[in-house]
């Protein structure tokens, strides 16, 4: 029996040393370099202070990028099967009572062509409405089969989770906590961004580039009135072309190449420290680049993003390797967060900002310092009520809340969780628990010593009929805590990591290390009489 007792000690004495030494890092920042294990305590937006965003993903825009892809391919292959098209564009239409995005083709003869066509595995997603036939042109309405338009805004909303978190990954946010909000909406908390203005830029920057060709034999002035020649479009720059001395630019409508081909994007600096983006193409992509440069020597290849030109440089030869930059009179945090977006991607549809908020660190710090007053007057009032009511035993359950207490946050450092002001609440109401089992299984040892049993069986009786009770009220606690956890969200899950880590604390140390200082004080002391 004593050595039994002898190697739990051992044991429980390790748990708390490496619990100590997991928190040392959020008292001190003077910590060997070796010390991987833990960091400090991550402290939530409301205590720390940043920025709380909401964001929609119009994840109809995802359908509409879809349809018109799908478009584009259909009259590329009616072209080439010869069927006379007048028609074919994307429109909204309505079907029972609900606005869809669709495909209207108008074509004369060949019906047999197209029927193939459309039953190929190409265009298999696409439904035929019933169609209309007037004067020898048909008109046919193609619609996507509604399981596949609510899979492609699922995963719209998917990608654009993920793309965003890369992006604040790389912005350099600590402990950013980035979640899905029913089914079209992210909720993004940074703590602790000095910069909240470039952040929303770069969260919400769409990232779409294109590589097109400018049209050098069009004029800008006259589109510029209106007049822009079939299969061109018009586009502003982000500075003035030193050709034209415009901020206009009249390109062809046909996109070369877009970023999906991107590897990887860097800040560089030019020839007079000029900041500009140096970026990667994939081996697909370089191997296109190399053929569209190669095709279109002493032409000005206009790069794009998001519908703003930034550079139209000249071809002057074939370029190969893959590598290549854009140039325009950035400063170094407008081409480092360009960068960001290029590498992690363009968003598969546009967001929109639905809510922010803004929290100053000033009520951060008030926050932390009413939540430290609380728990420090909590455990006080508790420690000194323990005392006086059970007296050398109430020591032992003071002992255990201390060592409860400081579980809980070495938990929280080692895995990295996060500490918010719901968070302390979680940690008091588990303080609260805490003493209550500590309660339970001392009014079940005086019962038994009341009756006139000796103290060892006292205890024993003591802690074996109070041990259904702490289990019971710790596990549906604990379950409760994981249900918040699962389905809550921001301030409700930081209460359910504490409230959780606390009840798991308090079962080892209320029902485990306080019986090790019983079974101590009786068995190696030889105690008389117990002080409860």
């Amino acid at each position: 029996m004593q050595k039994s007792l002898r190697w739990k000690g051992i044991l429980y004495g390790a748990i708390t040393v490496f619990a100590v030494l997991l928190l040392v890092p959020s008292v001190t920042s003077q910590m060997p370099p070796w010390w991987k294990v833990s960091e400090k305590i991550h402290l939530g937006l409301d205590l720390r202070g940043g920025m709380y965003l909401l964001l929609g993903v119009e994840a109809g825009k995802a359908v509409e990028s879809y349809l018109e892809q799908i478009r584009s391919d259909l009259a590329s292959n009616l072209k080439e099967q010869g069927v006379p098209v007048g028609k074919i564009e994307t429109v909204k239409i309505d079907v029972k009572g609900e606005s869809r995005e669709a495909i209207l083709v108008e074509f004369s003869g060949a019906k047999e062509k197209v029927d193939r066509l459309l039953s190929s595995r190409d265009f298999s997603k696409l439904e035929q409405l019933p169609s209309s036939e007037q004067g020898g042109i048909t008109k046919l309405q193609l619609v996507l089969d509604k399981k596949d338009e609510e899979t492609i805004e699922r995963d719209a909303v998917d990608r654009a989770l993920e793309i965003i978190r890369n992006r604040i990954d790389q912005f350099g946010v600590s402990e950013p906590e980035i979640t899905r909000q029913g089914s079209g909406q992210m909720l993004i908390q940074l703590p602790g961004i000095k910069d909240p203005q470039r952040a929303i830029d770069l969260i919400g920057k769409t990232a779409l580039l294109e590589f097109k060709l400018v049209d050098d034999q069009g004029n800008v002035d006259e589109a510029l009135k209106g007049h822009i020649p079939e299969g061109d479009i018009l586009l502003y720059g982000r500075s003035v072309d030193p050709r034209t001395g415009s901020r206009a630019y009249l390109l062809k409508q046909k996109t070369l190449m877009t970023g999906e081909y991107i590897k990887d994007a860097r800040l560089a600096l030019g020839q007079y420290s000029q900041p500009y983006v140096s970026f990667e193409l994939t081996d697909i992509g370089a191997k296109l680049f190399e053929q569209i440069t190669g095709a279109n020597v002493g032409k000005n290849l206009a790069i794009i993003l998001d519908n703003v030109v930034y550079s139209a440089p000249v071809i002057k030869d074939r370029i190969p390797g893959g590598h290549a930059m854009i140039e325009g009179k950035f400063s170094s945090d407008e081409a480092r967060d360009l960068a960001i977006t290029l590498r992690s991607g363009s968003l598969p549809a546009p967001v929109k900002i639905l809510e922010q908020r803004t929290v100053g660190p000033s009520l951060g710090e008030d926050s932390i310092h009413k939540g430290i007053v609380s728990i420090i007057i909590s455990a006080v009032l508790v420690v000194f009520f323990m005392i006086i009511y059970y007296k050398l035993s109430g020591i032992i359950a003071d002992v255990a809340l201390i060592l409860n207490i400081i579980l809980t946050l070495a938990v929280l450092a080692l895995f990295r969780a996060t500490l918010t002001l719901p968070g302390i609440a979680g940690l008091v109401l588990s303080v609260g628990m805490a003493v209550d089992a500590n309660i339970l299984i001392h009014e079940r040892i005086k019962e038994e010593l009341r009756l006139g049993k000796t103290i060892r069986a006292a205890i024993d009786q003591g802690y074996h009929r109070a041990f259904s009770a702490i289990i019971d009220s710790n596990l549906t606690t604990i379950i409760a805590a994981i249900f918040l956890y699962q389905f809550g969200t921001g301030p409700v899950k930081g209460f359910a990591v504490t409230l959780f880590w606390g009840i798991s604390a308090n079962i080892f140390t209320a029902v485990f290390v306080t019986r090790w200082m019983f079974d101590y004080m009786t068995l190696w002391t030889s105690v008389k009489k117990l002080s409860i």
